[in-house]
């Protein structure tokens, strides 16, 4: 049986392998994220694909940013498509121009608070002032729900934090950076495994590799699928 709360990233290179993907994974799996990464790659077609035909649910992946009047047009047409999840960057003014774009639709958007990928060395890096990284996530998320998002993505590390929040109240957190014990980090460096982030208050979790690159993928699925049936 499939867990909702588990959502696997078919970060591969393009429709055909994915698809190859979601046979192998069967009805361990009920909900796909289709990252930008794959959106030349047949991404859209392949979106519609999973919820036409395999009755799947799907994330688009887009961290939107721009201008309000683009972003809502954007919405606006990716909401024709029956997506249940639409990642758009936190800030106000774009998470605003977002729900307008969504209305009368049911797509989710949530909103990017800083990228599970990005250490504070990064964050100083791109000028991003001072402070340390949950603080900042819980800040940026407050700031999100105030402008509309129906959720937030932040790491597990900082879910129980936003999930503390009063805007938080009703409110989604979908966490990417997990990975089950033992496997590896890859380019994530705020992670924790899927137990803790769900104990941590995360509605969903987010994992690619360690279940794509699995010698048996619906095996390492079905692992995931099991430990979160355990709290």
């Amino acid at each position: 049986m499939s867990d909702d709360r588990l959502i696997v990233a078919l970060d591969v290179p393009n429709a055909l392998q994915a698809l190859a993907l979601t046979e192998k994974l069967g009805d361990a799996v009920s909900f796909y994220k289709i990252g930008l990464g794959m959106l030349t790659g047949g991404g859209l077609g392949l979106a519609n694909e999973l919820i036409a035909e395999q009755g799947k649910r799907v994330f688009l992946d887009m961290k939107l940013f721009d201008i309000g009047a683009t972003v809502e047009a954007a919405v606006r047409g990716l909401a024709q498509f029956d997506l249940d999840f639409l990642t758009v960057h936190g800030d106000p003014h774009v998470v605003r121009a977002a729900k307008e774009g969504a209305a009368g639709k049911d797509l989710k958007i949530l909103a990017v608070t800083i990228l599970t990928s990005l250490d504070r060395a990064d964050l100083d890096e791109g000028l991003i002032r001072a402070g340390d990284i949950p603080e900042l996530v819980a800040e940026r998320a407050a700031r999100a729900f105030d402008a509309g998002a129906d959720g937030v993505i932040a790491s597990p590390q900082e879910a129980a934090m936003i999930r503390a929040l009063p805007e938080a109240a009703g409110r989604l957190i979908v966490t990417p950076g997990v990975r089950p014990t033992g496997a590896a980090l890859g380019d994530q460096k705020r992670v924790a495994t899927p137990a803790s982030a769900v104990s941590a208050g995360a509605d969903h979790i987010v994992v690619g590799r360690p279940i794509w690159q699995a010698p048996d993928p619906r095996a390492a699925a079905q692992a995931i699928v099991d430990e979160l049936a355990t709290l």
